[in-house]
C-alpha cells in the first residue's frame, strides 16, 4: 500500500460517513448503538471531533483536538451533516498538504508511516460510520472494498491503541457470534476508561441480510471488538 491508497482511504471512509449521516431520521439520533455508552448523536459527534485529532496533527498543532472526543455531546448545534461536514474538509484541506512520497505523516499516536497514518484517521471514520448506519437501522453497510484495506491498517495499529489506551474491545471470534452482546467492553470500540464501561449493554436481535456485515466487513469489524450482526434493541 502506498500513500495514494492512504489519500483515497481517507477520502472513501469520509464518503461513507458523510452518507451514513445523512440518511439518519430525526427521530433515530437518540438510539443506543454498539458503543453502549453512546447513542447515535453522541457517536457522530465522537467520530466528528477524533477527526479534529488528525487536522491538528498535521498543521502543527499538538495533536489535541479542542473538546474532548471521549465525552461526546448528546446534542447538535447545527443540522449534523453540517458539522460532519466543516470538519471533513478541513481534515480533507490538511491530508491534501502531505504528498504522495511523504514517508511519515504527524498522527495523534505520533509520527506513522503515510499510508497508515490515514488509515488510522479512515478506519476511526468508517467505524463509526459502520456504528451509526446499524443503530439507526439503515441498509448502509460497511463497503466491502473499504473493509478489505482497513484490514492491514488495523492489523498495524489496533493491538498499540489497545494496551496502551483501552481503545477497541477484544477481538471477537467468529463461532463465538452468536447474536447477542455479552460484554459490553467487547463492543464499545472507543473505550476512554475502562472503569466507565458502566452504559446499558443492548441485546442484539436478527438484522436484515442486507444490513449485516460480511465478508471482510465482517472480519475487520470483529477484530475491533464489534459483532457484524448487532442491531438495535426493539
Amino acid at each position: 500500500m502506498d500513500a495514494i491508497d492512504g489519500h483515497k482511504l481517507v477520502a472513501d471512509a469520509h464518503g461513507y460517513l458523510r452518507a451514513v449521516t445523512l440518511g439518519v431520521p430525526r427521530e433515530r439520533w437518540g438510539n443506543g448503538t454498539p458503543c453502549p455508552e453512546w447513542t447515535a448523536r453522541q457517536v457522530l459527534n465522537h467520530a466528528r471531533i477524533a477527526q479534529l485529532a488528525y487536522e491538528a496533527a498535521i498543521t502543527g498543532g499538538d495533536g489535541q483536538p479542542p473538546i474532548n472526543p471521549f465525552d461526546p455531546a448528546d446534542a447538535f448545534d447545527r443540522a449534523p451533516a453540517d458539522e460532519l461536514d466543516e470538519v471533513l474538509v478541513k481534515v480533507s484541506a490538511a491530508w491534501s498538504t502531505l504528498s504522495p512520497d511523504t514517508e511519515t505523516a504527524p498522527t495523534p499516536m505520533g509520527p506513522m508511516p503515510l499510508w497508515v497514518g490515514a488509515g488510522a484517521c479512515a478506519l476511526d471514520a468508517g467505524v463509526h460510520a459502520w456504528d451509526v448506519a446499524v443503530a439507526t437501522g439503515q441498509n448502509l453497510p460497511l463497503p466491502e472494498d473499504l473493509a478489505e484495506r482497513l484490514i492491514p491498517v488495523a492489523e498495524r495499529i489496533v493491538g498499540r491503541m489497545r494496551e496502551e489506551w483501552g481503545f477497541f474491545g477484544p477481538a471477537l471470534d467468529a463461532s463465538a457470534v452468536t447474536g447477542t452482546v455479552h460484554d459490553a467492553s467487547a463492543v464499545t470500540g472507543t473505550v476512554h476508561d475502562a472503569s466507565a464501561v458502566t452504559g446499558p449493554v443492548h441485546p442484539v436481535h436478527p438484522v436484515h441480510e442486507a444490513s449485516a456485515a460480511t465478508g471482510s466487513a465482517a472480519t475487520l469489524l470483529r477484530y475491533l471488538g464489534r459483532d457484524p450482526r448487532w442491531s438495535p434493541a426493539t
